[in-house]
């Protein structure tokens, strides 16, 4: 890994996410939930294995039960469903998917299926929504369909269409260059991306890292 390109930041998570500069989130492996405030982190009350943060702060998450919560104020609201993984990319964003990869967006107050089947799901601020499937297949959301994107992710992330980011069944990290994937260096089991391209992450050993895309720099 290059020094100059990850940084590691103390503490364990096994799920990180970055909506913002001032909205960094995350969960560990006892389903803890913490949230960076400055240079801490703070835990939160509650549990969830999967958590989401948008662009404008908005939070949502999952339990081991596949409960779905968003975060209110100070609490948490439970909201009627069942998913295993959540995806936000700000209030009027919202997606995810099921423990049968069935497909959901949030439409106002109630979830509307969409066709196929994804087992991870990101929707970006801009309403770009990336996933991938059980055999890692990776899918773009064009219109009202799925365009399936060459090669092979375990996760996906997008800010919006200029950010997307993933890393593979080897924990290789890749950025998408809108033609082709572009191998960063490192290793992480999970990726989150901002629209500025600050870039969050956990490892294997729940490890987490921060970095900074340039082109420069890496």
């Amino acid at each position: 890994r290059d020094g100059n390109s990850w940084t590691q930041i103390s503490g364990g998570l096994k799920h990180v996410e970055i909506g913002n500069a001032n909205a960094i989130w995350g969960v560990n492996a006892n389903d803890n939930i913490y949230r960076r405030d400055g240079d801490t982190w703070t835990q939160v009350s509650g549990g969830l294995k999967q958590i989401s943060v948008g662009s404008d702060g908005t939070v949502w998450g999952v339990n081991s039960a596949d409960n779905i919560y968003r975060r209110d104020g100070d609490s948490w609201t439970q909201i009627p469903g069942g998913l295993k993984y959540v995806a936000v990319g700000d209030a009027n964003n919202v997606w995810g998917v099921n423990s049968n990869d069935n497909i959901y967006r949030r439409d106002g107050d109630t979830w509307t299926q969409i066709s196929g089947g994804l087992k991870q799901i990101s929707v970006g601020s801009d309403g770009t929504v990336w996933g991938v499937n059980a055999n890692d297949n990776i899918y773009r959301r064009d219109g009202n369909s799925w365009t399936q994107i060459s090669g092979g992710l375990k996760h996906v992330h997008c800010a919006d269409a200029n950010n997307v980011w993933g890393v593979n069944a080897n924990d290789n990290i890749y950025r998408y260059t809108g033609s082709g994937w572009e191998n960063i260096s490192g290793g992480l089991k999970q990726i989150s991306v901002a629209s500025d391209g600050t870039l969050w992450g956990v490892n294997s050993a729940d490890a987490i890292y921060t970095g900074t895309y340039t082109q420069a720099s890496w």
